[in-house]
């Protein structure tokens, strides 16, 4: 890759990363072009040469944000028991939720002018759901097709992002305490571990 097309790659991402950082500061309120370019330190005619629009900027920071959520929700302790397994899930889906919380509202108040951020919002609680079914394999094997499906969907619901922010922003709760509501949670909602 040439020096040129590096800068450019470059400049992008700081701007996607600019935007993120603002979306997080400023939250409820969505940042303007002129906002993300003061903070990535270019021209807002530097964010169109990359970018289309400004929806097209929203798209990439979410794409970028997904990847780092992605890596950030791998399965730690997929294969230990099941306190272990609850509670490696948790902490993994609650340091998510409590990094992402600002960027979840902005995708789920603009998905609906949008498919393709439409779309990432159904592939990102697919992922939950998947992750969810792997991670309780052995708990979820015991039940039908239909219980274990609604099992699932009652699981998402739990440690949905804003699940997360109730009990952080409404009822003050701390992190830890927001975690061990949400493994009380889990544990109760679950089948009994069948025996080996």
């Amino acid at each position: 890759m040439d020096g040129r097309r590096l800068r450019s790659v470059r400049t992008r991402q700081l701007i996607v990363e600019a935007y993120l950082a603002l979306v997080r500061e400023e939250a409820p309120a969505l940042p303007t072009a002129a906002k993300v370019a003061e903070r990535a330190g270019y021209s807002v005619r530097s964010i169109f040469e990359r970018f289309p629009d400004i929806h097209a900027l929203q798209v990439a920071a979410t794409d970028y944000a997904i990847t780092q959520v992605v890596a950030m929700a791998a399965s730690r302790d997929g294969g230990g028991d099941r306190a272990a397994r609850i509670k490696s899930h948790v902490n993994t889906r609650a340091r998510a939720s409590e990094h992402w919380l600002p960027l979840w509202r902005a995708l789920i108040a603009l998905q609906d002018g949008s498919e393709e951020l439409k779309a990432r919002v159904r592939a990102m609680r697919e992922r939950v759901l998947s992750l969810m079914e792997h991670m309780y394999e052995p708990e979820l094997s015991t039940l039908p097709d239909v219980a274990r499906r609604q099992t699932l969907m009652a699981l998402e619901a739990i440690v949905d992002v804003e699940s997360w922010a109730r009990m952080r922003e409404h009822f003050g709760l701390s992190f830890e305490e927001s975690s061990a509501a949400w493994v009380q949670a889990i544990d109760r909602l679950l089948p009994p571990t069948p025996s080996l």
